[in-house]
């Protein structure tokens, strides 16, 4: 792999002896499902469900309400034969997670549980190098939920979340993510470091965003199999996940501020990871 400026990148010490991109490796099992929340809230989340074909038990509808996207999600609800409950808008309310449920709330069913494995898995059925991205210790679920977002535009294969001290996949997250979680595998890691030293053995490099960092990332090779890490704003990545990535990159700031917002800079990565891929296709 290539690293600044295109240069070869050294042999990967004795430690880092790998396989084969994808194959099977042991890895942790979350005890609980991990997806979706089992309840989803908004037009457009619950929209992309349906059109994902999701498990879905009830599909709660504000009583009157019926016009815009409404109309398209009990059309596509009524042909899957989920139960549609009107109720009185207060009463939704009161079920409701976040504050802008507008009018619909959807019931999941539960939903197998995920694993780092699962996301190889996919990148695999796809015959595609992995693209994950790492989401760092970040505790704000707008942020999060608009990481997943751009992830899935991206055409990343899945996204990997700490299991503590971080946002999980609250009401609030999947609204952020706009729909993406129903078609975005996300897993949890019980140790980041490990898991990342998992991915490394599987044959992915592993990029974290780093404002400090020397390389900039449109000097970076990150179209092969990778691992993009995005830390949290303010403390950025744990030191532990910083010192076990193989390289850093920045973003160059043309301007005042030192920093971008967490899931700014993650969409950045992704789809420059996606263009160099798009390239090297073109070029072989």
């Amino acid at each position: 792999m290539r690293g600044a400026g295109g240069r070869d990148k050294p042999s990967p010490p004795p430690r880092r002896v790998r396989g084969p991109v994808g194959t099977a490796h042991a890895t942790r099992r979350v005890k609980e499902p991990v997806g979706a929340p089992s309840q989803i809230e908004g037009r457009r989340p619950v929209l992309e469900a349906l059109r994902a074909g999701r498990p879905l038990r009830r599909l709660l509808v504000a009583r009157g309400e019926r016009h815009g996207l409404l109309l398209e999600i009990i059309r596509l609800a009524r042909e899957q034969g989920i139960r549609i409950e009107e109720v009185p808008p207060a009463d939704l309310e009161r079920r409701a997670r976040t504050r802008v449920h507008q009018g619909v709330v959807a019931l999941a069913a539960a939903e197998p549980p995920v694993d780092v494995a699962n996301l190889l898995a996919r990148a695999r059925q796809r015959g595609e190098a992995p693209l994950l991205l790492i989401a760092a210790g970040i505790q704000d679920p707008q942020n999060l939920g608009s990481l997943i977002r751009s992830a899935e535009a991206a055409g990343a294969h899945g996204v990997v979340i700490p299991r503590h001290r971080a946002a999980g996949l609250t009401p609030a997250v999947a609204k952020a993510a706009a729909g993406a979680l129903a078609h975005l595998p996300v897993a949890e890691a019980v140790n980041l470091s490990q898991t990342i030293e998992m991915l490394k053995k599987e044959g992915l490099w592993v990029c974290g965003a780093d404002p400090g960092a020397e390389t900039s990332y449109h000097e970076a090779d990150l179209g092969g199999p990778l691992a993009l890490v995005v830390g949290s704003e303010g403390r950025g990545m744990p030191r532990l996940v910083r010192e076990t990535c193989d390289f850093l990159v920045r973003i160059p700031m043309a301007g005042r501020v030192a920093s971008l917002n967490a899931a700014v800079a993650g969409a950045i990565l992704m789809f420059e990871a996606q263009r160099q891929r798009r390239a090297a296709g073109r070029r072989g």
